[in-house]
């Protein structure tokens, strides 16, 4: 059974930090890209940034450029989003996904289809 369980989530002031992490199991992610979304509320969920498993091909969306950080560990079979600078505008649930395959130039055509539960992040001004 796939699993992908996010923690890290809390509540933090603006211009602090976080560090959301994703451990996966359940098969081999290894030919997976993993990603990070964001959903707000009131919002559609939207897509933060994603890698390959294998390491490389990272993309970011333009909103979260320069101040978020996708990583994995392979040795804890856990994916990282390490967030600095929050802005309150990063308030939302995030949730980590798999694809397979994972389209290194676009993300957008990769299927994200395992998901975790989420895990709420709050950034006050």
């Amino acid at each position: 059974q796939v699993q992908l369980v996010e923690s890290g989530g809390g509540s933090v002031q603006a211009g602090g930090s976080l560090r959301l992490s994703c451990v996966v199991s359940g098969r081999d992610f290894s030919s997976s890209g993993m990603g990070w979304f964001r959903q707000a509320p009131g919002k559609e969920r939207e897509f933060v940034a994603s890698m390959y498993w294998g390491g490389g091909y990272t993309h970011y969306a333009d909103s979260v450029r320069g101040r978020f950080t996708i990583s994995r560990d392979n040795t804890k079979g856990t994916v990282y989003l390490q967030m600095n600078s929050l802005k309150p505008e990063d308030t939302a649930v995030y949730y980590c996904a798999a694809a397979t395959p994972y389209y290194y130039d676009d993300p957008s055509k990769s299927a994200f289809g395992s998901w975790g539960q989420g895990t709420q992040v709050t950034v006050s001004s």
